[in-house]
């Protein structure tokens, strides 16, 4: 595991997904095309959901998507999209691959985007009803969610 990301992001979940490989193909993005198509149009609500639920609710999904896309307009997107791909992968202990985060998002971010989603969907976590709700989630159904120890920073 990442010395940079000491707490894995383990959410309950009742089926339990190899270690150390994705979950889905960089290419499956049209194994769900509503969401896929969502993405194409709106990378910024996608990446949004993704980033709230890597940093724990932190930050909302609005703020992240916004600063995604004032990334993107000066030509940076990619490299904070490479960076929450960076994350989400230390998080799981998932490999880099086929090549550099920053990379995917700066050629293939749709791609690259509906994989994460579909990683944390698949992990037990629902990324378009947000940290909170997650959590909310998790206590009605008498899961322990994933907790952050005091002191830690990013």
């Amino acid at each position: 595991m990442d010395p940079k990301y000491p707490e894995a992001l383990a959410p309950p979940s009742e089926k339990e997904l190899p270690e150390g490989q994705w979950s889905t193909g960089l290419y499956d993005c049209c194994d769900d095309p509503s969401h896929c198509l969502l993405t194409c149009f709106c990378p910024c609500i996608t990446f949004g959901q993704i980033a709230e639920i890597i940093d724990r609710g932190s930050l909302s999904c609005k703020i992240q998507g916004l600063v995604y896309y004032a990334m993107g307009r000066i030509g940076c997107g990619w490299l904070y999209g490479g960076t929450y791909r960076s994350k989400l992968r230390g998080q799981f202990s998932l490999p880099e691959a086929p090549c550099f985060d920053w990379l995917l998002h700066c050629f293939c971010c749709v791609c690259a985007l509906t994989q994460e989603y579909r990683e944390l969907k698949n992990r037990g976590v629902n990324p378009s009803i947000g940290w909170k709700a997650n959590v909310e989630k998790w206590n009605l159904e008498g899961l322990k969610p994933p907790s952050v120890e005091k002191g830690m920073n990013r």
